[in-house]
């Protein structure tokens, strides 16, 4: 298996309310909600950077399509890495999240290794941090 990872798809409680937060709120590029045509099949697809794709995915449909039972999701399991060029832009997507529904849960700060980050939740409790880290240039 080469190291690729080509979807990124996050199970949702209300695929509405998380595409209006993505699409609307932080503005990612989207056609919308596709396949309500097919039982368990509506999803939503957000062009990201390098080709990659975030979906959005009603948990229960990711549970029957895996076969794997639903448990209750625990934010701690996985964070979504957004790096960013300055801390001037870590505040100011800070700044969009909030004014988009999301919540901040650690707000922007130095860190211990020499970059400045902050946590944000989105809708689903998803954990994401922005980060700038000056060892790299995006």
């Amino acid at each position: 298996m080469k190291a690729r990872v080509t979807v990124l798809t996050l199970g949702v409680a209300d695929l509405e309310r998380a595409v209006a937060f993505y699409r609307d709120g932080l503005k990612f590029a989207t056609e919308g909600i596709i396949g309500q045509e097919f039982e368990h099949g509506a999803v939503a697809f957000f062009d990201l950077e390098s080709g990659m794709k975030l979906a959005l995915w009603r948990r229960e449909d990711i549970a029957y399509d895996s076969g794997v039972q639903a448990q209750n999701p625990n934010p701690a399991e996985l964070t979504l890495g957004h790096n960013v060029s300055s801390k001037l832009e870590v505040d100011q997507v800070m700044q969009e999240v909030e004014s988009a529904g999301g919540t901040v849960v650690k707000s922007p700060h130095d860190t211990f290794w020499g970059g400045y980050s902050g946590y944000f939740q989105d809708p689903d409790g998803h954990l994401w941090e922005v980060v700038w880290n000056p060892e790299l240039s995006i």
